[in-house]
């Protein structure tokens, strides 16, 4: 289950850092409200991860999810450019995050 939550985690993540972008700086309430939730929401699900996960193990994945699912929101919704050489590094990012799980003894 603890997974499972951190799998939410970053999802939520993702979320609150999409909403933050549509808000427009906080200007526009409704996404500004869907932002703090995302990120209470994220912080809850991270909290219950790591009851059970080592902390060395639940935040670099929690981040990493984040991270590349925000750079993903952001080239397929956004149109950011992204360079081909940056992709190689998101790359990286992404097998770093599945060794960490993969040599973890959790």
């Amino acid at each position: 289950m603890s997974w499972l939550y951190l799998l939410l985690a970053g999802l939520f993540e993702i979320c609150w850092a999409t909403t933050m972008k549509l808000s427009h700086g906080f200007s526009r309430l409704g996404f500004s409200l869907l932002t703090l939730g995302g990120m209470i929401a994220s912080f809850f699900f991270l909290a219950q991860a790591i009851k059970r996960l080592p902390m060395s193990l639940a935040y670099p994945i929690w981040t990493g999810i984040g991270a590349i699912g925000s750079i993903l929101i952001g080239w397929l919704l956004f149109k950011d450019q992204i360079s081909p050489l940056t992709w190689l590094f998101i790359g990286f990012l992404l097998i770093g995050i599945v060794g960490i799980k993969m040599t973890s003894s959790s």
